[in-house]
């Protein structure tokens, strides 16, 4: 009975979101800010990265893994996704039972602002903790309804660009009324490490392909270079390098399966100075060699 009351519950939204998403895979919509969701097959573990963003479940599931944490959200549940770190990713669908979701970008402006505007006292604790990067919450009736509005204006190109910015802004409000405000406020809590390591990896978002140092990256995280290293890794379960090299493998694969570009001319753009050394480190983290996603460039990502 409470199976059928959740879905229940659901079907409004996964009625909107089948009317977005032609092709399976993320699909693009009228708010640059928002993409759809939709598969209808299982998707084995594999290594993603996303944008800071919320992920909200319709239908279907997803299991998330990151450092020694797994982390299930499925139909009925929201991922919060605070940081951009690199997880495993499993997907679970069917053609009958598609998974479908959306995904709605967090812009640390437009969350400052909120979190300004809505005057909170503060709280000591979100300056003195990490918290998690990522972390899922119950889709309670506020943030079902919020998502519903929000999706609803996207069924119609007027309506987004005169009411999507604000759909947008109260999904992430109805975020913060919620019980994962906590990493949210941390985000942009100036003081707090977690929000400067959020600098730092938004920076690493549009350099990657650049010579950086860990020496560069503390000091533009205003951190000393072994209290930077202990609390990115904190962030991200992953060393700056580390990080660095698993982000240029993930953005290669990207350029290499949706792009018309040669194994070179990835590597070099992702910031690589030998294709060969390129070449083994990607076989190391996919267990294939670049040109075998050559295949793959007519299947959507």
């Amino acid at each position: 009975m409470q199976l059928t009351q959740h879905v229940d519950a659901n079907a409004p939204l996964c009625s909107l979101i089948r009317a977005l998403a032609p092709r399976p895979g993320f699909v693009d919509t009228y708010l640059p800010q928002v993409q759809v969701l939709s598969w209808d097959h299982y998707v084995a573990s594999s290594p993603q990265i996303y944008e800071p963003s919320l992920i909200i479940i319709a239908q279907g599931s997803k299991l998330a893994r990151l450092g020694p944490r797994t982390l299930e959200y499925g139909a009925g549940h929201y991922l919060i996704q605070a940081l951009s770190v690199p997880f495993m990713c499993e997907t679970f669908a069917t053609p009958q039972a598609p998974m479908l979701g959306v995904a709605v970008s967090i812009d640390r402006n437009v969350l400052s602002e909120l979190v300004q505007n809505m005057a909170l006292p503060p709280d000591p604790a979100v300056q003195a903790q990490t918290p998690q990067s990522m972390s899922s919450a119950a889709l309670d009736k506020p943030m079902r309804a919020s998502v519903e509005r929000l999706l609803e204006c996207l069924q119609d190109p007027l309506d987004a660009r005169m009411l999507g910015a604000t759909r947008v802004r109260e999904v992430l409000y109805t975020a913060l009324r919620g019980p994962q405000a906590g990493v949210l406020r941390a985000l942009v809590e100036q003081q707090g490490h977690f929000a400067r390591i959020g600098v730092v990896l938004a920076y690493l978002r549009d350099h990657y392909a650049e010579p950086l140092s860990v020496e560069a990256l503390a000091s533009r995280a205003n951190m000393s270079v072994s209290t930077f290293h202990e609390h990115f890794k904190r962030c991200t379960e992953l060393a700056p390098m580390q990080y660095l090299k698993r982000l240029r493998l993930l953005k290669a694969q990207q350029m290499l399966i949706g792009e018309s570009l040669g194994v070179a001319q990835v590597a070099h753009r992702v910031g690589y100075q030998s294709t060969s050394q390129f070449s083994r480190e990607y076989k190391r983290e996919f267990a294939r060699s670049p040109g075998d996603e050559l295949p793959y460039r007519s299947l959507p990502v």
